[in-house]
């Protein structure tokens, strides 16, 4: 990338209002905080035009629709965040600088993080490529563009789920994090003793009691679904960072196949949506069920 563009307007982080929500329970019932980071849709024109993308293809990095395949949760009793900003725009799953410098105008802060393999990959804090790998913008940006999104999105955002957890802790005496994502289906391979329907990440098993990854897969595969552990996803940086289970903070990462539920060339929801939406919920309320019955300490041991 060697065309400079000037203009601050590319970062575009006013124009989400609210750049994030938080669904609240009636009765916060359930020691869980449902999380959708990556099913933001909001695409700022400023963004639009410093991209040389259209909508479609910027919408490819996207967990299109996750946030409504996690909605019922709040019935059952649980809290769900989710962000307006789309992935291409923040990645709020990425160590807060973790940028990539040939992509900006300008001295990165010292403490930036600029060798990591996802930055190598194009998928650091602020993303170079969109998830098939075309380069998203036109020209290089301001490095106060990058610290414009960290410092009024990336922070608020995660200051907000930092303290969403804190209180289910102090409430129940534990906490546990759901982090939610959808993968392509392309990504599994084409090995079909390899391929998933849904991936559960607790960073090999480092994140989260064994109970709880556990009751997961068993219910899921009671309801016919495929699912793997760890490969090809074992969870990103708010898995790891969340993932305490020692103080009792456990985080978990759901990745669910894309050809479940939408046509993955056009983003639309299929039939399949509406009966995974309620087999989600389900597996929800039965692992809650075996969780609740738990003290913190059993949990851990179990």
């Amino acid at each position: 990338m060697t065309e400079s563009s000037q203009a601050p307007e590319a970062s575009g982080a006013a124009a989400f209002d609210p750049p994030f929500t938080v669904d609240e329970p009636t009765e916060h019932i359930l020691p869980f905080v449902f999380n959708a980071p990556h099913s933001g849709a909001v695409y700022p024109p400023a963004f639009l035009a410093a991209s040389r993308l259209g909508g479609l293809a910027l919408r490819r990095s996207e967990d299109a629709h996750v946030d409504r395949l996690f909605a019922p949760v709040v019935d059952l009793g649980a809290p769900l965040m989710r962000a307006h900003f789309p992935r291409a725009f923040l990645d709020v799953n990425r160590e807060p600088y973790e940028l990539d410098p040939r992509m900006f105008d300008g001295r990165l802060p010292a403490f930036a993080n600029t060798r990591s393999m996802r930055v190598a990959g194009g998928l650091g804090t602020i993303p170079r490529l969109v998830a098939d790998g075309q380069e998203i913008y036109r020209g290089r940006l301001p490095v106060e563009v990058a610290v414009e999104r960290i410092e009024s999105l990336y922070k608020p955002y995660h200051r907000t789920l930092r303290s969403l957890i804190q209180r289910t802790a102090r409430r129940f005496g534990h906490a546990i994090l759901i982090d939610c994502h959808s993968m392509p289906s392309s990504s599994l391979g084409r090995d079909e003793a390899a391929r998933a329907d849904v991936v559960l990440g607790d960073r090999f098993g480092t994140a989260c009691a064994p109970i709880l990854i556990d009751a997961f897969e068993h219910h899921l595969r009671a309801r016919g679904y495929r699912v793997l552990r760890n490969k090809p996803y074992a969870g990103g940086f708010i898995t790891e960072h969340y993932g305490e289970p020692n103080v009792e903070r456990h985080a978990l990462q759901i990745e669910i196949n894309r050809g479940l539920y939408m046509n993955e060339a056009t983003l639309a929801i299929t039939p399949g949506f509406s009966e995974l939406v309620w087999h989600l919920r389900s597996v929800v309320a039965a692992v809650a069920a075996e969780v609740q019955g738990l003290s913190p300490a059993r949990m851990a041991a179990e």
